[in-house]
């Protein structure tokens, strides 16, 4: 039960910080944008990446949220490592658009697909701990048992 509480609690703070930024997004960051001489056309283009890494953020904390409320997420590793690399995802792709956004700093500029990869694992990760009995091909290397 104890891994189960953190993965809620991650989650929280994940969908605190997401609402945090989408309300710094759609009500400040226009003006600062503007402020700092872009054109309207980029301005327009860093209000859409926001708005994209803000969508993200949330769908994939809400999903680490609903694997935290899951009770087989206690027994089920796939589950645990699919919060992981959703975690991992929200990081690399919001974050690397929050980094254009906000620093008007890329990174590498793989970070942004990277996450995608990872949040598109994660789900596959899903999906197979849930077809699959006990731990899964994930953790066991097995197809099946």
């Amino acid at each position: 039960m104890v891994a189960a509480r953190w993965i809620v609690f991650f989650a929280s703070i994940s969908c605190f910080v997401c609402v945090g930024i989408g309300a710094m997004g759609a009500h400040s960051l226009p003006s600062i944008l503007r402020d700092s001489g872009l054109l309207e056309t980029e301005v327009q283009k860093k209000i859409d990446q926001c708005e994209t890494a803000v969508k993200y953020h949330m769908y994939h904390s809400l999903a680490i949220l609903g694997l935290g409320l899951c009770p087989a997420t206690q027994s089920k590793r796939s589950f645990r490592m699919a919060c992981i690399l959703f975690f991992l995802g929200i990081c690399l792709f919001s974050g690397g658009l929050y980094s254009m956004v906000y620093l008007n700093r890329m990174g590498h500029w793989s970070i942004v697909p990277l996450g995608g990869a990872t949040l598109m694992i994660a789900w596959l990760t899903l999906g197979i701990g849930a077809v699959f009995p006990g731990n899964s091909i994930l953790s066991t290397g097995k197809l099946a048992r």
